[in-house]
């Protein structure tokens, strides 16, 4: 079934469905970023932050704009080692399934830096290795658990389609999609990233120095890569490489 091509309205209204969605699970704070990796923060089509368009804490106003925030916060962190909705409430975090992913997460000085009583965050992992979130948060009193029951699932969707939309829109991701890479390409790359240099990745397939930079470069233009560091991280986020490359 065709539709319509994505447009900058389409992601603007998908915002504005964020912050309803908020209000709606008593969670009326709002942050999104797209690209956990950028420190430039999530902007629309004019290059303002979708930050000044969503409400946030009033103790913390311009937030955006402290670009080491997403190096030091817990909530980002717990995003970046987990994929699936999360829930945060009275120094603890959790999901909709046990996991010891957040086990080791340190929340023990959320309440009393920023004031949160609860939050739902929603971890959205894209093609390529990039990571955004969305975070809902509130300074009063929730029933985190009945929240969580009721809304995880549609709001962690609907944070998947409004980060996806932004990213397609502001790399033009529909026209970089990475080719399969040949056996021998993926073999080439998967002893890269194991920090091989390319002399090694010959003794070890039994190439030549030569073909071996071949088939790399060649693996690198698949993927859309100018460097080798781009090209394993590209690889290994498009599934090319395995979890234990």
């Amino acid at each position: 079934m065709e539709r319509a091509a994505l447009s900058w309205d389409d992601v603007d209204a998908l915002a504005a469905e964020i912050v309803a969605a908020g209000v709606r699970a008593n969670l009326p704070f709002v942050a999104a970023q797209s690209d956990l990796g950028d420190a430039a923060p999530m902007a629309d089509r004019d290059g303002h932050a979708y930050a000044e368009r969503m409400p946030w804490v009033p103790t913390s106003p311009g937030y955006w704009r402290n670009r080491s925030l997403a190096l030091r916060s817990t909530f980002l962190h717990a995003a970046r080692i987990f994929a699936e909705p999360i829930w945060y409430a009275d120094g603890q975090m959790g999901s909709w399934r046990g996991t010891n992913a957040l086990a080791g997460v340190d929340c023990s000085h959320i309440d009393q830096e920023f004031g949160f009583s609860a939050a739902l965050i929603a971890p959205v992992h894209l093609a390529g290795g990039q990571v955004g979130t969305v975070l809902w948060v509130a300074v009063e009193p929730v029933d985190i658990a009945g929240v969580f029951a009721r809304y995880a699932e549609p709001m962690f969707a609907l944070a998947f389609r409004f980060l996806a939309a932004h990213t397609e829109l502001t790399t033009r991701r529909a026209q970089m999609q990475p080719r399969q890479l040949s056996a021998r390409e993926a073999q080439c790359v998967r002893w890269a990233a194991a920090g091989k240099t390319n002399a090694e990745i010959g003794t070890i397939l039994t190439l030549s120095v030569s073909t071996v930079r071949f088939h790399l470069r060649n693996a690198a233009e698949k993927l859309g890569a100018t460097t080798r560091a781009r090209m394993i991280q590209i690889a290994t986020g498009h599934g090319f490489l395995g979890p234990h490359a």
